[in-house]
């Protein structure tokens, strides 16, 4: 199921602020948020914004050494939920599908960073119809959440 980045909000908690990537789907009214931390949120948010502050960082230089090796991102794929023990929600598993030189190579990676490449490289995320059924929320919760660049500040 073809999937964009809709919004980088944060959500009040019991263990305070916790940073959400609204993932809106396709032909869908649902939405699928993956909670993640701070500085990966912030990350997404610059990547969509697209200004070059100057020194990369962490993301912006991972895509720089994968440019230099002659290789490119081709897509995202959110393609799992592993289950908590307390079965209160789970850890998003994704993979990122890079072509190089050799052919197409599939990493595991953390569905934030690369949601952060994504971002930078306009390169197609996908989500499974499992993750998708799995992880759906009603996207009217998050509209009203505080956008990540009004809680952090100036990005």
């Amino acid at each position: 199921m073809q999937a964009s980045i809709d919004a980088i909000r944060v959500a009040g908690t019991p263990q305070g602020p916790v940073p959400v990537v609204v993932l809106a789907v396709d032909d869908e009214d649902d939405v699928v948020p993956i909670f993640i931390g701070f500085n990966e949120a912030t990350s997404i948010a610059r990547g969509l914004e697209a200004e070059d502050i100057g020194r990369p960082l962490t993301h912006d230089l991972l895509l720089d050494v994968v440019e230099e090796l002659g290789c490119r991102i081709d897509r995202v794929v959110v393609n799992e939920i592993e289950a908590r023990d307390d079965g209160r929600g789970g850890t998003y598993i994704a993979d990122l599908h890079v072509q190089t030189p050799r052919g197409e190579t599939v990493i595991d990676a953390r569905p934030s960073d690369s949601l952060a490449l994504a971002a930078r490289t306009n390169a197609p995320i996908e989500v499974t119809a499992d993750v998708f059924e799995s992880g759906r929320d009603d996207s009217e919760k998050f509209e009203e959440l505080q956008d990540i660049r009004a809680v952090s500040g100036e990005l």
